[in-house]
């Protein structure tokens, strides 16, 4: 018979790092060298725009295993930005930027407009739990933008070897679907016809770097798992449906051991201002039931 403490145990092991309160102090980021921002919440280490670029969260780790989460490139960084049949540079961590830390610990990254860049954008990061992080890219248009995106990329320590995608394998019964090798090297999952139409229209057959992707079923909403298998250590990406028109990953053992959204995906009038929202979880043992409540109370 299980005792009543091995149950306690049991169950306090299955909840959720974001179910404990934290205090204010651990979720903030904190002033470091060289323009970058560092934060420990407990749960994940690291710094935002480490070295003073813009690639999102570098460096970093899962704080109760030591396991290393994230690659060179970081997590959650504004990489290419697109508008129909166009691409603004090599990506956004290329672009002059100017960041700020704001009174309750989050971070604010603003990226100025240009000769060639009609608009302006900003990135707002915060902690929302020792395990949840959010980030909310604006866009205000100077010029219409037609089809506008921003690629949202995540890049994963080497471990992360298995990639799933929510999506509709069949119209009634969502599912993860792996991005397995046969399926393609690069993959990705579109959130109807209307989407696949702009991923169509000539922006990833345009240097540096080029990709021709294997589209795959239509995601249930924009949700994806990047896991360590041997460890369970899980990083679950999702969006609201309104802001991520795709989903996209290379096959699972590919060395980018990558995932992305893609932000956006229509026309921002000139003098409009637009919003697009993204959610990363990092924790043990996330399992694929757990990863749908998590967007739902995200999508609310």
């Amino acid at each position: 018979m299980t005792s009543r403490r091995s149950f306690l145990v049991s169950v306090t092991a299955g909840l959720h790092a974001s179910t404990f309160a934290a205090p204010p102090s651990a979720l903030r980021f904190r002033a470091g060298s060289g323009g970058e921002f560092t934060f420990d919440t407990g749960v994940v280490r690291g710094k935002l725009r480490a070295g003073g670029k813009s690639f999102g969260l570098g460096e970093v780790g899962h704080v109760p295993s030591g396991a290393a989460v994230s690659r060179a490139y970081g997590l959650c960084g504004h990489y290419r930005v697109f508008t129909r049949n166009h691409r603004y540079g090599g990506g956004a961590w290329d672009w002059p930027s100017e960041a700020e830390l704001l009174g309750d610990g989050s971070a604010k990254v603003h990226w100025p407009p240009a000769s060639d860049r009609p608009f302006v954008m900003e990135a707002h990061y915060r902690w929302s739990a020792r395990d949840t992080f959010d980030v909310e890219t604006t866009v205000k248009a100077t010029a219409d933008l037609v089809d506008f995106e921003s690629f949202l990329a995540s890049y994963f320590a080497p471990q992360f070897t298995s990639s799933l995608v929510y999506a509709q394998e069949t119209p009634k019964h969502p599912v993860f679907l792996t991005a397995e090798q046969s399926q393609g090297v690069w993959q990705m999952f579109p959130r109807d016809e209307a989407a696949l139409e702009v991923i169509r229209d000539g922006r990833w057959a345009i240097p540096p770097s080029p990709v021709q992707w294997a589209i795959r079923p239509p995601i249930a909403c924009p949700l994806g798992m990047r896991r360590n298998p041997d460890t369970g250590l899980t990083a679950v990406l999702m969006a609201p449906r309104s802001d991520s028109y795709a989903v996209a990953t290379p096959h699972q053992k590919e060395g980018h051991f990558s995932m992305y959204l893609a932000q956006f995906g229509r026309t921002i009038k000139a003098g409009e201002t637009a919003r697009a929202r993204a959610r990363l979880v990092i924790g043990s043992g996330i399992t694929e039931r757990q990863a749908v409540k998590l967007y739902r109370k995200f999508a609310k």
